[in-house]
């Protein structure tokens, strides 16, 4: 069932074949560098892309501008106290804002940090501290084939032989991210939550959750953790995030709005010195480098995050585009996550190594075959890394429509078909910081 209508639109276009050649090239065979006003369908990411509802928008209206003591700023705690749960609040203007805040607090040199899998921004963030970022996945997260219910889990046993290798004392932090995003966006169980709680009390560490998809990991528990089965999504989501010391929240995804971010803490130590490093890198800690309305609008979008409707639509439609892709005989990573379908570019172009970059290849394939952006999230986004050749085609919340997708597929289903005649990529450019060279590094096909 479709939960919403229509109340605006934005004309988009697909430009001529010979000018998605020129952009390619133009772009450095980056997709991140090709104006959005020349992509066609947009699935780079679902981060900040999303629509917002008729109720955020007069949240917008309504929003408190003040400069300290926000009225918007205290509609924010009240939502993140009733949705996830924590007393403290501290707003940023965006995920990799609370990142900064919250790990530059938490971190120092020569520190580890274990994760389920780092993101682009938080391992950057944590080697920035001068620590050491320790991925920790289950073995199914690299098994694209398997089809077990929590493949973004946390591996306790990779977790306790880091700190067999390097010591508790050395071993501050351990996050989990849920949903795993690196790990093709899969979920993370409740039960696997509790051990992690239990591990970090028996090394003394902070335990962070990285909350951004809090509300579709919570759906994802509904359906596949028996003891929830019965459960609201709101109460699980509570529950799971409540056995953290403190959330980094990317407000851009499962608050539903396009700016924005926050830490949040019931740790009152933790939130001192969380509100001092944001007024240094971010704002008074009432608004956080956000607008009053932005704030306004975040509160209303966590609330809606956590409804069943919203939730079942939401991820109802990825299901049905990542089953489309795959009838069409894509290599599609299952179980679906709520947020993207991801592909696997080494299956696709099996005479493609790693150093060829295939899930580059396979991006720049289906913008120059339909004008469609995704993103790689392999080995040129995650150098140096064991990682499956992923490339994500996200979904942004409330935006396209069936026929969107349709087009998707008979694009993807062209790359198919050329498939053996698609060539690899070389670096041309390669900036200074490897964690985020994904953003902005230079390609060009590769020297036969």
């Amino acid at each position: 069932m479709v939960a919403y209508k229509s109340k605006m639109v934005e004309r988009i276009r697909l430009p001529a074949r010979d000018q998605r050649e020129r952009n390619l090239e133009a772009a450095g065979y980056n997709l991140f560098n090709l104006s959005s006003d020349d992509v066609f369908v947009d699935l780079l990411t679902d981060s900040g892309t999303g629509a917002m509802s008729d109720a955020q928008w007069a949240a917008l209206i309504r929003g408190d501008e003040s400069y300290a003591g926000s009225r918007s700023f205290a509609e924010l705690e009240d939502a993140v106290m009733d949705v996830m749960g924590f007393s403290n609040v501290v707003p940023t203007h965006q995920g990799r804002g609370a990142e900064n805040v919250l790990y530059g607090a938490l971190l120092s040199a020569d520190d580890v940090a274990l994760n389920n899998t780092h993101f682009d921004t938080t391992r950057a963030h944590v080697s920035n501290q001068g620590a050491d970022p320790v991925d920790c996945p289950v073995s199914a997260a690299h098994d694209p084939d398997s089809e077990e219910p929590f493949k973004g889990n946390f591996s306790l046993e990779r977790a306790r032989a880091v700190v067999d290798e390097v010591g508790a004392d050395q071993i501050p932090l351990v996050i989990q991210t849920i949903t795993n995003n690196s790990a093709a966006g899969q979920a993370v169980s409740v039960e696997n939550t509790r051990r992690v709680r239990e591990f970090a009390n028996e090394i003394d560490a902070t335990f962070v959750i990285d909350a951004c998809r809090f509300a579709e990991n919570a759906y994802f528990v509904r359906q596949r953790e028996d003891e929830f089965t019965e459960a609201a999504i709101a109460d699980i989501a509570r529950e799971q995030l409540g056995y953290a010391d403190a959330l980094v929240m990317s407000g851009k995804k499962d608050g539903l709005v396009n700016a924005g971010g926050f830490v949040a803490t019931d740790d009152g130590a933790l939130f001192d010195r969380c509100k001092q490093r944001a007024i240094l890198y971010e704002g008074f800690p009432t608004y956080g480098g956000m607008a009053g309305r932005d704030v306004a609008a975040m509160a209303v979008g966590l609330r809606e995050a956590v409804e069943d409707a919203y939730l079942e639509d939401r991820i109802e439609q990825v299901r049905e585009f990542g089953a489309r892709l795959a009838a069409a005989g894509l290599p599609v990573y299952t179980p679906t996550s709520g947020h993207a379908v991801y592909l696997d570019a080494g299956a696709l172009f099996p005479h493609l190594d790693p150093g060829e970059f295939p899930g580059q290849a396979l991006v720049c394939e289906l913008y120059r075959e339909g004008g469609v952006r995704g993103v790689e999230l392999g080995s040129f986004a995650f150098p140096d890394t064991d990682r499956p050749e992923l490339v994500r085609l996200a979904v942004p919340r409330r935006t396209y429509h069936r026929e969107h997708f349709e087009h998707v597929v008979e694009t993807a289903e062209t790359v198919l078909e050329k498939r053996e005649t698609v060539s690899g990529l070389e670096l041309a450019s390669d900036p200074e910081m490897p964690e985020i060279r994904h953003f902005t590094a230079e390609l060009e096909p590769r020297s036969s």
